[in-house]
């Protein structure tokens, strides 16, 4: 490639949403790098004002199709923790089943539909599947043993039904339970070997980065404290004294800082800093995977993905088999005027929402970070030395290099998906 050379991407392909590239070359330097998303506001923030309590965590989940289980349970945890509400033990397991369901379906869409082709060298899954028909068969039954998880406990697997503040209401019947049971452990082994494809997959790309996550007991996505590679440990309450908002002109999406740097959220960061809580038996049988993190490959966010899917497998089995869910009575609780937070790992990262209620339960203000919002800035930087490093490169070898990049990320731009258009100036 010659020194000096424009890159306009209209449209990212096979990732989550609206998203273009613009970057600028001269001399053989990057001069900038613009990921622009754009997909229109929705302005939710501004939606919440005015509503009660009850009504906002199904209106939350709305946010995103595929991450609105996470949507749902930070609103709800939020609602809980501004007017002082303790739920069961009971629920506290039911909301990390459905997390296990919603990690174990998402994982699997991104991995086997999304990444797994740029790890084949293919166009997409369905190219694989003409050579091996049964990578697709294994694809949807990841998918179908996540998505019925979710519908089991939370009544469905997009915006769920059955979880409301202070608990659930209802709880999975035996049969159900039996059936979820049978779908996980004949899906073991179809995690197992995609964790081995993305372990020894040649795509590669390292670069040093501070790692931001929810450090949870047991690996369950929902509790737990925040912590940084560079040893800041906070409580949830206090996010908003290290996460920084950045405004991105020619982005519709807001960018974050975690103490004025760029970092990363998601799946590599969990196996990078606190990778010891994983299940037993996943530590056994991924031992040679695991041992991989910490990695500053991000590539190896698919690799950390995949062992999250056996991890919630794993997890899930244990608990279906050990557990007897109970008919519980509702709790009673006091609305009064107050700040409520609620944090958790979604499937691309760490998520903050944030309500102030007034005396009557109605959201004064509310405010949402996004996983991908925090990763924007760290993304960016990461194609500028990716290109800078593969000037040498065709048109073609660099645009998928860069796509691949992209998508390594998992970034949930929203929940559509597009066609690449590329123009070379």
């Amino acid at each position: 490639m010659h020194g000096d050379i424009d890159i306009n991407i209209e449209e990212i392909s096979k990732t989550e949403g609206h998203t273009g590239l613009e970057v600028k070359v001269r001399d053989g330097k990057v001069e900038y790098v613009k990921l622009k998303v754009s997909e229109n506001k929705r302005f939710f923030t501004q939606g919440v004002i005015g509503k009660k309590y009850f009504e906002i965590p199904s209106f939350i989940s709305r946010i995103c199709g595929t991450c609105s289980i996470a949507h749902l349970f930070a609103c709800i945890e939020a609602v809980e923790k501004a007017f002082g509400i303790e739920v069961s033990e009971q629920t506290k397991i039911m909301r990390k089943l459905s997390m296990f369901g919603l990690m174990i379906r998402d994982h699997g869409m991104h991995l086997y539909f999304l990444s797994l082709p740029d790890v084949m060298k293919k166009d997409s899954i369905f190219e694989i599947g003409e050579e091996n028909p049964n990578i697709i068969k294994e694809a949807f039954e990841v998918k179908a043993a996540g998505n019925l998880l979710c519908k089991v406990i939370a009544g469905r697997a997009i915006h769920p039904t059955f979880a409301t503040v202070g608990g659930f209401l209802r709880i999975p019947k035996n049969d159900d339970i039996k059936n979820v049971l049978e779908k996980l452990k004949n899906v073991r082994n179809n995690v197992l070997n995609l964790i081995e494809i993305f372990g020894n997959s040649s795509l590669f790309f390292e670069k040093e980065s501070l790692y931001v996550a929810l450090c949870t007991p047991h690996f369950n996505f929902l509790e737990g404290e925040i912590r940084s590679s560079d040893g800041i440990i906070i409580r949830e309450e206090n996010y908003w004294n290290f996460v920084n908002r950045v405004v991105i002109p020619y982005s519709q999406s807001t960018a974050f800082k975690f103490t004025g740097k760029p970092y990363r959220v998601g799946a590599l960061a969990r196996l990078n800093l606190n990778k010891d809580e994983l299940d037993e038996d996943t530590k056994k049988d991924a031992k040679k995977y695991i041992d991989k993190f910490p990695s500053n490959n991000i590539f190896d966010n698919n690799l950390a993905q995949a062992i999250e899917i056996l991890h919630c497998i794993d997890s899930s089995i244990k608990i279906l088999e050990s557990f007897e869910f109970k008919e519980e009575k509702p709790i009673s609780f006091k609305i009064r005027e107050n700040e409520g937070i609620g944090v958790l790992e979604a499937p691309r990262g760490t998520l903050y929402h944030m309500y102030y209620f007034n005396s009557e339960g109605k959201v004064k203000f509310g405010n949402f970070v996004i996983p991908t919002a925090q990763n924007q800035i760290h993304m960016e930087l990461d194609i500028k030395d990716l290109i800078e490093q593969n000037l040498d490169k065709n048109k073609h070898e660099l645009q998928h290099m860069i796509e691949a990049l992209i998508r390594a990320y998992d970034p949930c731009f929203s929940c559509a998906s597009h066609f690449l258009k590329i123009k070379w100036i």
